[in-house]
């Protein structure tokens, strides 16, 4: 069986796309490893249109409802490797293969790592990257939190309520992000901001004891003995099974795409953060997936007398 399309990634980007799609009457799959991504792991979200106060947990608990509603179906699977055909698209996942007219892109992005001594060694054992999944384990204890951003801002701010001291580190000579986030996080009693810092690496024995940093400002190394480490230095796209050869990723592995959303290639599109699009926002990331799907059903309608309905 030949799909109108595949919807590849079930956050923001992917689940908007798939409520238009459902709505236009289009038979397409949407094929995700989790719902939510990277967004369901999100702390406070405060400046989603509409919802003045919520958590990225439940907004994706909203997402889902909304897909629920439509009576969309989410194949549980991971993408391993997708293939041109004359007129279609093979996406083959660990479990099974399908095919398609067009592609949807929307598998968003992951954290980077560090690639330090302990990071590997401690992940799971004081070393994380999801400080609203693992913060409330250390309630009363020591972390460090490092990067230079909102995610970094709002981890700090959700430890200052929960361990007993958290310490935010950036190479950075200030943090960057939201302005009210820096002066909300300089203002609690139990945190404090080192900034000129590189971290060098994580240590302990079965779990972690503490990080090595050095300071850029008199190239001194310095220790700071902690129970756990954040690590929240920014997100990488989720890109592994673009083909290279198909030249649509830019230098950082972005889908290089234009305003409707379309790759270089013909029938392919793709929507949110795992996009060359700027200011990875999730209202931005919605709006990307309206216009893949708008876009990808004037290039069905292009190939109508292709497709047996």
């Amino acid at each position: 069986m030949i799909y109108h399309t595949i919807v590849i990634g079930a956050s923001a980007a992917g689940i908007s796309a798939s409520i238009y799609l459902k709505r236009r009457g289009i038979n397409f799959l949407l094929i995700s490893k989790d719902i939510g991504g990277e967004m369901a792991l999100s702390g406070k979200v405060d400046n989603y249109p509409g919802i003045p106060e919520t958590t990225g947990v439940e907004l994706a608990k909203k997402f889902k409802e909304h897909l629920d509603k439509y009576e969309i179906k989410v194949i549980f699977d991971e993408v391993k490797e997708i293939r041109k055909n004359e007129n279609s698209f093979e996406v083959i996942t660990e479990k099974d293969k399908y095919e398609a007219y067009s592609l949807i892109v929307a598998t968003g992005s992951k954290p980077k790592k560090l690639n330090i001594p302990g990071e590997e060694s401690f992940f799971h054992k004081g070393v994380s990257y999801c400080y609203v999944c693992d913060l409330p384990l250390f309630k009363g204890k020591k972390v460090a939190i490092i990067g230079g951003g909102n995610s970094a801002l709002e981890a700090g701010l959700m430890a200052s309520d929960i361990c007993e001291f958290a310490y935010v580190i950036t190479k950075n000579p200030q943090m960057k992000g939201d302005a009210i986030l820096i002066e909300e996080l300089k203002n609690k009693n139990n945190v404090k901001i080192i900034y000129n810092a590189l971290t060098q690496e994580i240590f302990g024995e079965n779990f972690v004891r503490g990080i090595k940093y050095l300071d850029i400002t008199n190239n001194k190394i310095e220790e700071l003995y902690v129970d756990g480490v954040f690590i929240h230095i920014g997100m990488k796209p989720n890109t592994e099974f673009i083909p290279d050869e198909w030249n649509i990723k830019n230098s950082f592995g972005e889908i290089v795409v234009n305003k409707l959303c379309e790759t270089a290639i013909n029938g392919l599109f793709a929507a949110g953060d795992v996009t060359d699009l700027p200011y990875k926002q999730i209202g931005i990331a919605v709006g990307q997936g309206i216009i893949s799907a708008l876009s990808t059903i004037n290039y069905l309608n292009q190939l109508k007398s292709k497709i047996n309905t």
